[in-house]
């Protein structure tokens, strides 16, 4: 059966092939590990239509890398050689601003010991998750707008929440996780720290609801929210090969049908 979704678009090219779908991504369309990606379920989805998917980005990459960063320029001109011909753009990206201790640390206070609810251990001000995420919401704002100047008109945008990430400690290949050392440097209680995930997930999930409100003929959202289970997580933020299908299947089969994209 024919490709569906190419990482390598010179292999794409050798095949003679042009996308109609350009995913934009981080490790949830790049994981690498055997099952692979999001993207590898997503093919099988959209394959009957018949689509060809096109990833850019990878693992690790943060929303800014797709506007200004390491991956910007790769963006704009898989947009400018294929943009006119596009269904749609996938866009996987705002995760990996905030997992990681450098990056999850200064959300939390300088001591969260004696706090009782997961608010209560953010810091306020332009150090907090309210500051941190004006900026994820003006880079997906920003590259939405490049998507827009490329693609034709019924060209769909569909972006995703993720899943409520377990600060579970555990890494790949027993490296260090992303999650939990922040929580406990800063004291974080362990039975607050689930909590504080899902608080960071639900404020991202809020502004991709509200940037899709500004287009909703175009823009759509794919609530991946509580689709997993703890059984279904490889480590702290990639889910088993099963729960990359579970999501495809359950979260975004609907909304890929709503877009009329299947």
């Amino acid at each position: 059966m024919a490709t569906v979704v190419f990482w390598d678009e010179n292999e794409m090219k050798r095949e003679s092939a042009f996308p109609t779908i350009l995913a934009i991504g981080d490790s949830w369309f790049w994981y690498p590990f055997p099952g692979g990606s999001l993207l590898n379920y997503l093919g099988d989805i959209v394959r009957p239509r018949p689509h060809i998917i096109l990833a850019k980005g990878m693992n690790g990459a943060e929303a800014f890398d797709y506007v200004d960063g390491k991956y910007a320029g790769f963006v704009r001109e898989a947009l400018r050689l294929y943009g006119s011909g596009l269904d749609a753009v996938f866009i996987s990206g705002g995760g990996n601003d905030f997992a990681g201790f450098n990056d999850l640390r200064p959300l939390l206070k300088g001591d969260c010991s004696k706090e009782t609810t997961a608010a209560g251990c953010f810091a306020d001000g332009p150090t907090g998750p309210q500051a941190f995420f004006d900026h994820v919401d003006n880079y997906y704002r920003r590259l939405i707008g490049v998507i827009y100047t490329r693609t034709g008109p019924d060209c769909k945008i569909i972006m995703h929440t993720y899943d409520y990430a377990i600060p579970s400690g555990v890494g790949v290949f027993g490296e260090n996780s992303w999650l939990r050392p922040a929580l406990d440097n800063a004291g974080v209680p362990r039975s607050l720290q689930q909590r504080c995930i899902e608080h960071l997930i639900d404020t991202f999930a809020e502004r991709l609801f509200a940037i899709a409100l500004t287009d909703p003929q175009h823009l759509f959202v794919v609530d991946s929210r509580r689709a997993l289970v703890s059984g279904d997580w490889a480590n702290e933020l990639h889910p088993k090969p099963s729960g990359f299908r579970k999501i495809a299947d359950q979260k975004w089969k609907p909304v890929l049908a709503q877009a009329r994209l299947i």
